[in-house]
Order: structure tokens, then C-alpha cells, then sequence
């Protein structure tokens, strides 16, 4: 079954970096586009970036030049590279799939920017 695995979340000063992992299997991960979203308390869920099987990037406004998504197909993993966080990036981020067989997503992980 499909399965995604998000690591690498903490708490981190503001100004800092932190690099999300997201392990997949269950699919053909290099075949597929990724992304990662986040949700803050109180607000929906938003696309934060996403990476095509060949590569092609996009990004939200709010992150765009701070934060870099990638993809290693020879791992099954994708990653979320954030650098100079802010308290609003807090939120949890949850690495996503989009198959044919419908959306699925992992069980998150908690991103905290507080001095």
C-alpha cells in the first residue's frame, strides 16, 4: 500500500533552517508529481511547493526563494530545504501524492519557528 513518511520536523529559531524528508513506497515514485503542503492552526491547507517526475518545480508565494523542494527517485524520497524561517511558517507539513488512485498523504510533521 501507498505509504509516505515525513521526518525532519522541530523547533528552530527564527532566521533558521530545517530540511524535511518524505520516504515513499507503494508506488512508482519516480512517475509521479510530489508536493508538500502545510497547515496552521486555524487555517486550511495550503500547497507549499511541488516537483514533477521530471523536476519542474512551483513554489507559493510566501516561500518562494527561501525554500527549495527536490527529489532523489534512486531513494523514494523527496525533501522540503527551508531557510530563513519565520514564525508564520509554523505549521505541520504533510508530504503528499497525487495518484491515479487518489490523493494520499502522510501523517505530518510539526514545524515550530519561535525565538
Amino acid at each position: 500500500q501507498v505509504q509516505l513518511v515525513e521526518s525532519g520536523g522541530g523547533l528552530v529559531q527564527p532566521g533558521g533552517s530545517l530540511r524535511l524528508s518524505c520516504a515513499a513506497s507503494g508506488f512508482t515514485f519516480s512517475r509521479r508529481a510530489m508536493a508538500w503542503y502545510r497547515q496552521a492552526p486555524g487555517k486550511q491547507r495550503e500547497l507549499v511547493a511541488g516537483i514533477s517526475s521530471g523536476g519542474s518545480r512551483n513554489y507559493a508565494d510566501s516561500v518562494k526563494g527561501r525554500f527549495t523542494i527536490s527529489r532523489d527517485n534512486a531513494k523514494n524520497t523527496v525533501y522540503l530545504q527551508m531557510n530563513s524561517l519565520k514564525p508564520e511558517d509554523t505549521a505541520v507539513y504533510y508530504c503528499n501524492a497525487d495518484l491515479v488512485t487518489g490523493m494520499y498523504w502522510g501523517q505530518g510533521t510539526q514545524v515550530t519557528v519561535s525565538s
